[in-house]
């Protein structure tokens, strides 16, 4: 199959949903929402992903086979913001690059980053076929460059498949700058509370442990501390969410030595008591941290399994004490690559068998 890639424009982009692309195995619809960000829905028969190709080409909803994989939240509508903070209520967010996680009193960088609500400079359309079938594809370029300072490239990436309730999510960087960079990257991926749902890791070894430090947006109560106590003599305590009381505040957990299967992937999941699974794969050798978070109150309900990441998210004083802070020398290019989303159980069933859990 030939591929046959589209140049997008703002222009394109109209009040009411319009469609700009429709074959046999896809569908891709454009509109501007009341608060003045565009976006994109990128369809095929089983579901869609909605992303904002000039706003980080953050992903602000999926929904597959009627499941709504996104985090509950207070946000009827993604804003314009040029911060996360200001939109927090999206699926996915790229989270970084030169800076990462959420700052301390003397970071001087807001929370994760400048990457996740950046204006993106390019967004294009793709459609094609590859060793593993028929794709479409969104994808988009940022040019960051500062006087006197850094200055990069980054190209995400958003890859939906025929018959699929999986998609990959890709992250180019290129050092455009004659020195080095500091690199902290995070695909942030912030899945719904499934009350019941059980996390699994089916590559067991991976060390865990439970954040000790208490960033200033978190309030701890006498029961939270208390439960915090039992989970760091035994994480594994989270991987039910049978408690959403003891889940607010939030709890973050991190992975260290997540290991591979013989084709270098690491596999997480979480179950829904009905049998199907919310999925993500991702490389190790691309991402040497995870973490995970959860949450559970009135506001908000997020189950963010794992966030694969180069770094941990305590803000980047604290990683570069750490020694977590990569470098990427002049020209060279970094690639990040996770594959995430929505099984059946009929699905999950056929990857119970094949990793063994």
């Amino acid at each position: 199959m030939k591929t046959f890639t589209l140049a997008l424009s703002p222009e394109q982009f109209s009040g009411a949903e319009k469609t700009l692309l429709h074959s046999a195995d896809f569908r891709v619809l454009a509109w501007t929402y009341p608060s003045g960000v565009k976006a994109l829905a990128l369809e095929n028969a089983r579901g869609r992903v909605v992303a904002l190709p000039y706003q980080g080409q953050m992903i602000w909803s999926a929904t597959f086979d009627g499941c709504d994989l996104t985090m509950r939240n207070m946000f009827s509508q993604p804003r314009p913001s040029p911060t996360v903070i200001g939109t927090y209520g999206c699926f996915m967010f790229h989270a970084g690059l030169l800076r990462n996680g959420c700052p301390a009193p003397a970071d001087d960088h807001p929370l994760h980053g400048e990457m996740p609500c950046a204006p993106m400079d390019a967004a294009w359309l793709e459609i094609g076929e590859d060793a593993a079938g028929a794709y479409l594809r969104l994808g988009g370029g940022y040019e960051y460059v500062q006087g006197f300072g850094d200055h990069y490239r980054a190209t995400p990436t958003l890859t939906l498949r025929a018959g699929s309730g999986l998609f990959e999510i890709g992250m180019a960087v290129t050092n455009l700058a004659g020195k080095a960079m500091e690199l902290m990257y995070m695909a942030h991926m912030n899945y719904a509370y499934i009350p019941g749902g059980r996390m699994v890791e089916p590559m067991a070894g991976a060390r865990v442990r439970v954040r000790s430090s208490v960033p200033a947006h978190v309030r701890p109560t006498p029961e939270w501390s208390a439960y915090m106590a039992q989970l760091s003599l035994d994480p594994s305590r989270l991987n039910t969410l049978d408690s959403p009381a003891l889940h607010d505040p939030e709890i973050v957990c991190f992975f260290e030595a997540v290991p591979a299967d013989a084709a270098g992937n690491a596999h997480f999941l979480l179950d829904h008591p009905a049998g199907p699974a919310f999925y993500t794969r991702y490389r190790p050798d691309q991402f040497s941290h995870a973490t995970r978070w959860v949450l559970h109150n009135a506001d908000q309900g997020v189950a963010a399994f794992v966030l694969p990441a180069t770094c941990e998210p305590e803000g980047y004083l604290a990683e570069k004490t750490k020694g977590h802070v990569r470098s990427l020398a002049g020209g060279k290019s970094a690639v990040f690559n996770v594959t995430t989303g929505y099984l059946s159980a009929e699905e999950r069933r056929r990857l119970r068998d094949e990793l063994g859990a």
